[in-house]
């Protein structure tokens, strides 16, 4: 029972491509409507728990869901321009690489030579996983194409993953507990998305229609904080990681994304390596 409760989130957070693109609407539509979700969900985890909110708190959850919009909503862009099934695996490899990376430049996580050495195979595996996700075949037609689309893509990705990594720096700089920030961190992606919104048409059914994804995502988010004590960081964490396959194949067979026979070899791949890094560090932070 514990192991199914640690795989909801997996399940939920896999989910949101698949169901954002089956809802339809541009990238500002699909972030707004998705903050809204994410707030309604907090204001009932704020009241079902009723966590201690200090100015400290609600301050670093502003900036971190300020953070965030930006993260998400550049994703939204790049799955819109490249697809889910490359989006998701290269968007979860590059947050991987980036938080790793600051956690132990920022935060001295590598204490001693056992963790430098797993740290530095987990990178190059979640590069070489990110790296195998992007390939296109180059005997398709659409290569050309596709690799016009990549070049663009990765350009938003990068802007995301570095939305994304302040998301979480922020929190681990603030040192604040977990429950008691979703609130005012929801607070701060509505902001966020509310911004980036300006001037964009917003006020469209499908705003409405993702606020489901929100609600996706905050369902995830306390699923984790439910599994942790239940199975450990490490393992929570790493059957977190297996969601990238329910987005990945989600998108090739339900939304109807087009691979050759190599290019779903590729990504296959790619999303083993993505996970298996991830795994690699779920049990570093144990």
């Amino acid at each position: 029972m514990s192991i199914l409760i640690a795989l909801i989130p997996a399940l939920c957070w896999g989910s949101i491509g698949l169901v954002s693109g089956k809802l339809g609407g541009t990238a500002h539509q699909q972030t707004l409507g998705m903050t809204i979700g994410a707030l309604v969900f907090s204001i009932g985890a704020y009241v079902a728990y009723h966590p201690v909110i200090n100015v400290k708190v609600f301050v670093v959850g502003i900036a971190s869901g300020l953070l965030w919009s930006v993260g998400q909503g550049q994703q939204f862009q790049s799955m819109q321009v490249m697809g889910v099934s490359r989006t998701v695996p290269m968007s979860t490899g590059m947050q991987l690489v980036g938080n790793t990376l600051a956690g132990a430049l920022l935060f001295h996580e590598w204490q001693n030579g056992r963790e430098i050495s797993l740290g530095v195979l987990a990178l190059i595996i979640l590069i070489v996983g990110a790296t195998l996700t992007s390939r296109n075949d180059p005997a398709s037609n659409i290569a050309k194409k596709e690799n016009t689309e990549l070049s663009r893509g990765m350009r938003i990705l990068l802007i995301s993953t570095i939305g994304y990594m302040g998301y979480t720096i922020v929190v681990d700089w603030g040192q604040v507990n977990a429950i008691a920030v979703i609130l005012p961190q929801a607070i701060g992606m509505l902001i966020g998305a509310l911004i980036l919104a300006i001037g964009k048409d917003v006020r469209n059914i499908a705003t409405v229609k993702n606020i489901f994804t929100g609600l996706l995502w905050g369902a995830g988010n306390i699923f984790m904080f439910l599994s942790i004590p239940k199975v450990g960081l490490a393992v929570s964490y790493s059957l977190s990681q297996t969601g990238i396959i329910i987005s990945t194949l989600g998108s090739i067979f339900l939304l109807g994304e087009k691979k050759t026979k190599r290019e779903m070899v590729y990504v296959v791949v790619g999303c083993l390596f993505v996970i298996g890094g991830g795994i690699l560090l779920g049990y570093m932070k144990a």
